[in-house]
């Protein structure tokens, strides 16, 4: 025991020593440092990033057909994979929620789709029709309201079209589009349109509505599922702008993010950002380019608003715009690029004078709650499937509200989702069998083909020579009850009995995950589901293995800075003991064998990684303190994901805490072999005799 205290009192004071012994320190310090600040933000991402996907789409596993050629990326939202349907999701369902630890199983597909907006003018258009559409006839000054905004549209377009022929290459501009312009515009073809307004409309949409080039082609990414068993399950998700799908029914949720962005009036969406960029991110214009183009856009692209108004509504505008601006211009177009020159001095006051006064007067979203959305997808066969859905509301993800990886996917019922897809439903199976019904259709046994069309008792052929074709009757179509697919309910079982493109598995004890993956596994196989099980992390494709990514390079870094550690911790120890090879002589002169001497060297420089190997330890934990109360802000879309907010608020790990002591005993004791080693084979006689 007398010798262990003699090591441990020898080792300490020469700690400090030796200038070598604070170079070695300090290096042990710094990477102790980088690998407890480094690991506990790493394991703080891997927490908070779990939650982001768990919460969202995932769930804790993925089930899906096992001959598809590829396996879910549930975030990759423009290439998704190939992916065998699953035929009947009830069929699985029964059989994985028999594991105790199986919570729920909610069916899921994702796809995308094409929605093609008319533009302003098509809008428009489509009131006045309505206005004034037999059986729809609304009061006169409503039907002239509309006429009068039509009519001012036309001229807007006709004054843009007129400046351009005069500044554009000779025949850039149609004659005929002039011409027709010209024709809307007169007095006369508006004196007329009450005496056939239908002719009158079909002009103006056939003729005049292309020349508007505002019309939006927007790409959603969704997910199709039962939405009730969804909202249950996934308790991130909360609706924010009109209501919840109704149980049973079809219908679809925009996410907030993508409606925003995609669907919310361009001027509007650039002054957000804006202000997002002043108010929250401590921005300023006068010091950023890309706010300065916003607001360039905004001043240039200003007919978006112009064209929404009508003459009344052009005037209110006018006076608004006036009294702001202590301007007396008239043109609105003037008016309006005055008016979004913003800077950093102005900025707030016409945010506010924008929403407040302005917008009411404006549509500022493309569709609403309520509204009807026609989407068109292609089918896995290759043709264009078109659904009509009722938007319910907007949604987001609790903490992901401004993440465009997740934000960027929108919620369908099942049924709905099955139609895109080209899955035949019980809604379009039963049309099919009315129209076979209605036009007097035979069914055919395939086997037997040939004979029932050109055998001796056949009658199709005649049949079919005899009977000509009523073109009026439309096999029957308006004798056939249709199917109002808004109303419709269908009951959890008409829900689950179809397909799915696979499902989320909701754990009662996540930590029990591996377990379970191979146990609901043995399920598939034993009662041939054909499926395969993987966790959330497969399922989330590369966005899953980021934090695994960033595991591989911190350790790899840190295996660097460790290594080259090493050999200057050998190199300068191997100085410090050439240094003291008198001291060493002395200590082997009065009767100090090899191993004291082997284990002094070890033990000065384990003290030492311990002791600044401690004091890292103490900085990357103070540091990782101050940071779980500050929090990381995330400085993009991407970050806003992973941290699973707007700032990630890291925790010490512990692990990471002691895996530091272990790496640098595991160290300093390598790179001392040799030079301990080394100082046992000095012998009395050669120390005495050294200058040195």
């Amino acid at each position: 025991m007398g010798w262990i205290l003699l090591l441990l009192r020898i080792s300490i004071r020469n700690i400090f020593s030796n200038f070598l012994n604070v170079v070695i320190g300090l290096i042990i310090l710094a990477g102790t440092f980088f690998f407890v600040v480094g690991g506990s933000l790493v394991n703080s991402m891997d927490k908070t990033m779990s939650k982001s996907i768990i919460g969202s789409v995932a769930g804790n596993a993925q089930v899906y057909e096992a001959s598809s050629e590829d396996s879910p990326d549930l975030f990759n939202n423009w290439q998704l994979p190939d992916l065998d349907p699953i035929p009947d999701f009830s069929k699985v369902k029964g059989p994985l929620m028999s594991h105790p630890n199986v919570a729920a199983v909610v069916p899921e597909g994702i796809n995308t789709a094409m929605v093609v907006y008319g533009n302003t003018m098509d809008q428009a258009l489509e009131k006045l029709r309505k206005s004034v559409s037999p059986g729809t006839r609304q009061p006169k000054d409503m039907v002239e309201s509309y006429k009068a905004h039509v009519r001012q549209m036309v001229s807007v377009i006709q004054t843009d079209m007129e400046k351009l022929n005069k500044i554009a290459a000779k025949g850039s501009v149609d004659p005929q589009s002039l011409a027709d312009l010209a024709r809307a515009a007169s007095p006369s073809f508006w004196a007329s349109f009450d005496q056939d307004p239908f002719s009158h409309l079909e002009f103006l949409e056939n003729k005049i509505a292309f020349l508007v080039p505002d019309s939006d082609q927007i790409f959603l990414s969704y997910v199709g599922t039962d939405l009730d068993a969804y909202r249950k399950n996934f308790d991130r998700m909360e609706i924010v702008d009109g209501q919840m799908v109704p149980p049973g029914h079809r219908g679809m949720l925009l996410s907030k993010y993508v409606y925003e962005n995609q669907f919310k009036l361009k001027t509007a969406r650039r002054l957000d950002q804006i202000h997002e960029a002043l108010t929250i991110k401590n921005q300023k214009i006068a010091k950023n380019p890309d706010l300065r183009d916003l607001v360039r856009q905004n001043k240039t692209q200003t007919r978006e608003i112009v064209l929404q108004l009508d003459p009344i509504t052009t005037q209110k505008a006018v006076s608004i715009l006036q009294g702001n601006l202590g301007s007396k211009e008239k043109d609105l177009p003037k008016l309006l690029s005055a008016f979004f020159d913003t800077d950093d001095s102005n900025f707030e006051n016409r945010y506010k004078v924008f929403y407040d006064q302005l917008v009411p007067m404006l549509e500022l979203y493309r569709m609403k709650p309520g509204d009807i959305l026609t989407i068109k997808s292609y089918t896995k066969s290759g043709y264009v499937e078109a659904v009509n859905v009722k938007i319910y509301g907007t949604f987001q993800f609790k903490g992901l509200e401004k993440s465009g990886t997740v934000g960027g996917l929108n919620l369908m019922d099942l049924m709905s989702f099955r139609d895109l897809y080209g899955y035949v439903t019980p809604e379009k199976l039963a049309e099919t069998k009315q129209i076979e019904k209605a036009a007097g259709a035979t069914f055919i046994n395939r086997d037997q083909a040939e004979a029932d069309l050109f055998g001796a008792s056949s009658t199709e052929v005649e049949q079919a020579k005899q009977k000509p074709i009523n073109a009026t009757a439309d096999l029957g179509r308006d004798k056939m009850k249709r199917i109002d697919l808004f109303t419709q309910v269908y009951s959890p079982e008409e829900m689950e009995k179809g397909m799915a493109m696979g499902a989320a598995i909701i754990l009662k004890d996540p930590a029990k995950l591996k377990q379970t993956l191979r146990e609901l596994q043995d399920i598939s196989d034993k009662n041939n589901l054909g499926l395969k099980v993987i966790d959330w992390q497969k399922a989330a494709g590369n966005v899953g293995q980021m934090v695994f990514i960033a595991k591989a390079i911190l350790y790899f870094a840190t295996c660097i800075i460790f290594v080259v550690a090493l050999v200057i911790i050998n190199n300068a120890v191997v100085m410090a003991t050439l240094q003291r090879i008198r001291e060493i002589g002395t200590l082997r002169a009065i009767g100090a064998r090899k191993a004291f001497v082997l284990a002094m060297v070890l033990t000065e420089t384990v003290i030492l990684g311990l002791v600044f190997g401690t004091v890292g330890s103490a900085l990357g934990s103070a540091v990782m303190i101050w940071l779980g109360g500050a929090g990381v802000p995330a400085s993009n879309d991407f970050l806003y994901f992973f941290f699973s907010g707007p700032r990630l608020f890291p925790s010490l790990s512990m692990g990471s805490l002691i895996a530091a002591f272990f790496v640098v005993v595991i160290v300093t004791c390598i790179s001392s072999l040799y030079p301990a080693t080394m100082a046992t084979k000095v012998s009395p006689i050669q120390a005495m005799a050294s200058d040195d």
